[in-house]
């Protein structure tokens, strides 16, 4: 006797290869790309910044140097007396850059839902390119430097960066059904990471010609991905012809396929259409609003947990080739390529624990069995030795354990949480849920940058690691209703089978 799951999995199997289309691949490909080159910029900040805090402050000189006069003109870089205030400075912009990114995340949600998103998303990318290439290349050419416009342009960047992430996991909502969506999304969000090692490489191959240099490349490169996202990208298969989520004529396979994990499972098995563009008589969209995506079930509970594992994660983003540089005493250059490491961890865990999430059909319990693991390897990766190769294993290992599940909340779960039962029919949700999860995760990210510098300043990074082990065990609590849930779910499935056999 054949049990409903494995008929769905067969069913999801098929209904992924059978609908899978060369669009399929170009629209998987521009979106992976078009978040990895925004990625790449911001990685570009965080692998500089050793190289941005000597040029801010004063060199030592010895007493024989001779006294450069104007001293105004030779010394109108040095920003702060001191490495520490430049560090501290540099985890004030972190901090500044995420708070505005969280804020442009709930508006861009909304946007994305109610405008074209390929016009939304080349908007964001060209605009960001712009001004990264003002805040890093152009002030270091014109020797202009100003704390506050500084500032002013981190805000604006992490308000036009906000654009990316609900307008790529939307378009994607649009062309893949539940069909072995934790694999898909699980392989496609390795576009951070994908883009943090093509931002560190980018990067380290320029850094010897001066840091505005790094930032002139991933600028230009993101600007012209920005143009080829304009001219290139469909939205949704009915742009080409081709039948939306739901609308196939097949019925069986595809209203499984797209079943979302989060929906009630006694929902009617007649109601078929849970496509994110619906055709309606008009083309105008109706989205739903930010305070009803905010109640439907486990939006709230995952945009708490992850807000404490974007905290972690981030952390490494923004802080791992510094603290390389720092604790260690390596080059920037070689703590750069070594910290591509934690990035290869994250894009093989997200996709091995988003493929065993398909095969379970449950998301909760892989994620709460790794960020278990991941609390050990964060302590193991504590006591590093000073090794390069035992480094970067242990880093890959956390990477594993940390990045696998923040990719997995970030994309599948948030496209299943934005296809629930509640929000089928002709309601656009997907890019305002994504908006309200990342969102949400980037205000826990905001302050823990902040955090993060307070606390290496005044009690060494060993408290960071312990405090970064406590977010990653917070974040297990807020989804531990979700895991009791899906873990009774799994148990009755399992009694069902065994009866059957």
């Amino acid at each position: 006797m054949a049990l409903p799951g494995s008929l769905w999995r067969q069913s999801a199997n098929r209904g992924l290869v059978s609908h899978c289309t060369h669009h399929h691949i170009v629209v998987f490909l521009l979106t992976f790309f078009s978040y990895s080159l925004l990625h790449a910029s911001r990685k570009t900040f965080s692998n500089v910044k050793v190289s941005i805090s000597n040029q801010w402050t004063p060199s030592c000189l010895n007493s024989t140097a001779p006294e450069l006069w104007p001293y105004e003109l030779w010394n109108s870089s040095h920003l702060f007396p001191n490495a520490e205030e430049a560090t501290l400075f540099l985890g004030t912009l972190d901090t500044i850059f995420l708070f505005s990114y969280a804020v442009g995340l709930f508006v861009s949600g909304i946007v994305g839902d109610r405008l074209n998103l390929r016009w939304v998303l080349s908007f964001g990318m060209c605009s960001s390119a712009l001004v990264v290439f003002f805040f890093g290349t152009l002030t270091e050419w014109l020797h202009f430097y100003n704390k506050w416009f500084y500032c002013c342009l981190w805000v604006v960047n992490g308000l036009l960066q906000s654009t990316g992430w609900p307008c790529v996991v939307a378009v994607m909502g649009n062309w893949f059904g539940k069909a072995g969506r934790g694999f898909v999304f699980g392989l496609w969000s390795a576009c951070a990471s994908v883009g943090n090692i093509l931002g560190a490489f980018l990067a380290s191959c320029v850094l010897k010609y001066g840091y505005e240099y790094a930032f002139l490349v991933t600028a230009s490169v993101q600007f012209a991905g920005g143009v080829i996202v304009f001219f290139g990208l469909l939205t949704s298969p009915k742009e080409v012809g081709l039948p939306e989520l739901g609308a196939d004529e097949d019925g069986g396979v595809e209203e499984d396929a797209n079943r979302p994990l989060m929906g009630d499972d006694d929902a009617d098995d007649d109601e078929r259409n849970y496509c994110i563009q619906a055709a309606d008589t008009d083309n105008q969209p109706k989205a739903i609003g930010f305070f009803q995506a905010c109640c439907l079930p486990g939006v709230v509970l995952y945009s708490l947990a992850y807000a404490c594992l974007k905290l972690v994660n981030y952390s490494f983003f923004f802080w791992l080739p510094f603290y390389l540089s720092n604790n260690f005493g390596w080059k920037e250059a070689e703590a750069d390529q070594l910290s591509i490491w934690y990035d290869v961890g994250g894009i093989i865990g997200g996709t091995i624990q988003g493929l065993i999430s398909d095969v379970l059909q449950k998301r909760a319990p892989v994620l709460a069995v790794s960020l278990l693991f991941a609390v050990g390897s964060l302590f193991g990766y504590s006591r590093s030795p000073n090794s390069k190769p035992v480094n970067a294993v242990i880093m890959a290992i956390t990477g594993f354990f940390i990045g696998g599940p923040s990719n997995m909340i970030s994309s599948a779960i948030s496209a299943d949480l934005g296809r629930q039962d509640l929000v089928k029919g002709s309601s656009e949700a997907l890019a305002t849920v994504t908006g309200i999860v990342d969102g949400t995760g980037s205000i826990g990210a905001a302050v823990g940058q902040y955090l993060v510098s307070l606390i290496q300043e005044n009690l060494g990074w060993m408290w960071v690691f312990y405090f970064f082990i406590l977010m990653t065990s917070s974040t297990i609590l807020f989804i531990s209703p979700l895991i009791v849930r899906e873990i009774r779910l799994l148990l009755h499935e399992r009694r069902l089978r065994m009866l059957a056999e």
